[in-house]
């Protein structure tokens, strides 16, 4: 592993390990006063599952961004994060290995978003061929969006 995708784990993990403290360890120390070790356990499971969504298996990557969304985003809605969190490091791991969790397209807003482009961007690529345009009814295909990211 290089130093820069060192780097970028363990930013990742740590992005992770946030995220879970925030959405699941405090409202629980809240309601019980004490979680007791479970912030140190936390801190683990981000390590682990940041190496693996940025590891060589693709199965265990995509398991691994699955169980975290799943836990952390739960809801009757489909997960549909703002563009912004596509900007974060989890949100850029999501994008390169697995696209969007719940769209098959996305917003020309979004796309930019998972791409570190501008909306305008988007359009320059949707009109060179660079990225498909859903023929479904607007925005672009996750899969174009995936296949720029080298995913």
């Amino acid at each position: 592993m290089t130093i820069a995708v060192k780097e970028v784990t363990r930013v990742l993990a740590e992005q992770i390990a946030t995220i879970i403290r925030t959405r699941l360890l405090d409202p629980l120390e809240i309601l019980f006063d004490d979680v007791g070790d479970l912030p140190s356990r936390a801190d683990e499971v981000a390590r682990r599952m940041a190496a693996a969504m940025q590891g060589d298996d693709d199965a265990a990557a995509v398991h691994a961004i699955a169980r975290l969304v799943g836990a952390l985003y739960p809801g009757d809605e489909p997960f549909d994060p703002p563009a912004d969190w596509w900007r974060t490091p989890l949100g850029q791991v999501v994008a390169r290995r697995m696209g969007h969790p719940a769209a098959r397209a996305v917003s020309y807003s979004v796309a930019g978003a998972m791409l570190g482009v501008t909306k305008q961007g988007v359009h320059d690529l949707v009109r060179r061929g660079k990225l498909a345009r859903n023929a479904d009814g607007g925005g672009v295909t996750v899969a174009s969006v995936r296949a720029r990211l080298g995913g």
